[in-house]
């Protein structure tokens, strides 16, 4: 092993090494030590905010928002139904409004609780808002209430009006099978009326077969 060698392993060994470790090491601690955020999938603009710095009660609101924002989200956005959200899916105003109180109402209601929070911490969930019957606590609340129950009614909308089209095709389903031969003899019946005179085509008798003279009048139609 030559000088050069000698030395880039030393180097490597006690310098780089050490150094790799007290980063990653700092990296892990940091990591761990940090406090968790908010994370909704429906709604990505409240995962800056650390979970304990909102109420229980919030939390729950917000995550029956979450997960029937998303459920809205595929059922009036996916218009095409395959399966994603994207160019080939006709935008509606029900769609819009959906994402509207998800990346927009429901983000400002959460950053107005909380600078209420920040402003005076101690009273926030008990003193009333001037002019006002509520907390700043109940307020953010009663947000959250309206939202979710708009939703509500969308999703029990969306449920009856699915419901209905089963319900349709069911009864169809019914009519078009549960009586077939009936049916395709209704069928041919409605065929047999286009015609202006039926023909019966069988041959009832024929006098002598084996005469060669036989006349035309002999076959019966």
């Amino acid at each position: 092993m030559t000088q050069v060698t000698a030395m880039f392993v030393m180097f490597v060994l006690y310098g780089l090494l050490p150094a790799a470790g007290l980063y990653l090491g700092y990296r892990g601690i940091k990591k761990m030590t940090a406090p968790k955020m908010l994370e909704y999938k429906a709604m990505p603009q409240l995962g800056y905010i650390p979970e304990k710095s909102l109420p229980v009660d919030v939390k729950t609101a917000l995550n029956q928002i979450n997960e029937k924002g998303e459920k809205l989200r595929v059922i009036y956005g996916d218009t095409n139904n395959d399966g994603k959200i994207d160019d080939k899916d006709t935008v509606n105003e029900t769609y819009i409004m959906i994402q509207n109180l998800m990346d927009r109402h429901v983000p400002l209601a959460v950053a107005d609780y909380r600078r209420l929070h920040d402003l005076d911490s101690a009273n926030v969930d008990t003193v009333k808002i001037k002019h006002s019957n509520v907390t700043g606590k109940e307020a953010l609340l009663d947000v959250l209430s309206t939202i979710n129950t708009q939703f509500d009614d969308l999703l029990n909308a969306s449920y009856h009006q699915d419901g209905q089209k089963l319900l349709a095709t069911n009864r169809y389903l019914q009519k078009r099978f549960d009586n077939p031969a009936s049916n395709i003899a209704a069928e041919k019946g409605n065929e047999n009326t286009s015609n202006d005179a039926p023909i019966d085509t069988t041959i009832k008798a024929i006098d002598n077969p084996t005469d060669k003279s036989v006349s035309a009048k002999n076959i019966k139609l």
